[in-house]
């Protein structure tokens, strides 16, 4: 079965038709001998996404039943048990510590529902009922590919059981998260709060990522304290244990408040999720204040939500600095003056134009913003400077 989609992207333009394989063969079907559900819970992999479900069920399994009725709309967020039918692009599930597990062909998965914005990758929408959809992130999320890169393989297919349900309902990612998200409200002012330094980049894979890891490096090897979190994306365990490992205290993405994915929510809930990450990273409970704290934001700054976050009061009321990653020098170049009509100026240009010691070159020539590489980002007093902690003035109003 193939499903011919011409959806529109989040901006209102057609999409181009793609045929997105749902092979079901008569193979595929035949249904394996009855098993307690119990039993199959246990043995399903579950994602990262899910881990905090995945927790639950290994404490109590018997709390857990299924929803099957395939008419049934899910939820962003709401927890899935599905089959593997057919193998495509992700061949791994990211399990909840972060280990790529290999996926056969017949095995039962625990993933969560979302929808997904991944230039190189998939536009993926959350399906209307629970036939069959795709695996489309390796960190576990189920969801519906309508359209696609096109150095990429088709999706793997995934054919859903059933919804999983407990004494509540459905279960959701919310339910068992632990930061309830809270509509934004500016933090305390700019003298006594603590300093927020914000990554943002010219679209995905332009090297966000590494250059917030690099900068909480450096000033974790200045002696300060960073905590780190990533705001919005696709769920994945990868940025957030690169954060760790270069040193931040403590680490929080958007899965850690109940999202799979921040892709195709009201742009009302993606500010929220924003300024509560914030304020949860800069509370001392539990962990003792920071000085400084560390946010990412994924895609690029054309990527709808992206946009708008950085125009928006929330955002506005509690960035201090922003650090721009690109991935060559005319998109340093075009994205600084984007970014200037937004409103926003920023501290340095890293990313993985960097890598280049003649885009680096190109791109000092071009901008009047410095431009520096990645991993000099490591060293104590460039981290300082770009995050504003050595006399810098702040960069976001």
């Amino acid at each position: 079965m193939r499903i011919l989609d011409t959806s529109l992207d989040l901006h209102g333009h057609a999409l181009r038709p793609v045929a997105v394989p749902l092979r079901l063969d008569a193979a595929d079907v035949t249904p394996r001998a009855p098993e307690p559900l119990v039993r199959r819970l246990l043995r399903a992999k579950k994602a990262y996404s899910t881990r905090f479900v995945a927790a639950a069920i290994e404490t109590d399994p018997a709390a857990f039943d299924l929803i099957t009725d395939p008419e049934q709309a899910p939820r962003p967020g709401d927890v899935v048990l599905a089959r593997v039918v057919t193998i495509g692009q992700h061949r791994r599930l990211e399990s909840p510590t972060s280990r790529r597990q290999i996926l056969f062909e017949g095995d039962e998965i625990i993933v969560s529902y979302g929808s997904r914005y991944a230039a190189d990758q998939f536009l993926a929408v959350i399906p209307e009922d629970l036939g069959p959809c795709h695996l489309a992130a390796a960190g576990g999320l189920a969801s519906r590919v309508v359209d696609q890169h096109a150095a990429i393989s088709d999706a793997t297919v995934i054919e859903p059981v059933g919804l999983l349900t407990n004494a509540g309902g459905v279960v959701n990612l919310a339910e068992l998260a632990p930061h309830p998200v809270r509509a934004a409200e500016p933090l305390p002012g700019s003298a006594s709060r603590v300093p927020v330094v914000a990554v943002v980049g010219t679209s995905m894979n332009s090297g966000k990522s590494t250059t917030l890891a690099c900068l909480a490096r450096g000033l974790t090897a200045a002696g300060l304290t960073v905590h780190a979190g990533k705001a919005t994306g696709t769920g994945a365990g990868n940025d957030a244990n690169h954060y760790a490992d270069a040193g931040a205290d403590r680490v929080v993405d958007f899965t850690d408040f109940g999202l799979p994915s921040t892709f195709g929510l009201p742009f009302e809930e993606v500010r929220d999720v924003f300024a509560t990450m914030a304020e949860v990273l800069a509370s001392p409970a539990g962990h003792g204040a920071p000085d400084v704290v560390l946010i990412e934001i994924a895609d690029g700054i054309y990527q709808g939500d992206t946009s708008r976050l950085l125009t928006d009061h929330a955002f506005r009321s509690v960035v201090d600095r922003v650090v721009f990653a690109a991935g060559d020098a005319l998109g340093a170049s075009g994205g600084v003056a984007a970014l200037r009509a937004l409103g926003c100026e920023p501290s340095v240009v890293s990313g993985v134009l960097t890598a280049s010691p003649l885009a680096t070159a190109e791109a000092r020539v071009a901008l009047d913003v410095g431009v520096v590489p990645t991993f000099d980002l490591c060293l104590p007093a460039v981290a300082l400077s770009a995050a504003g902690l050595a006399g810098a003035k702040h960069a976001v109003a």
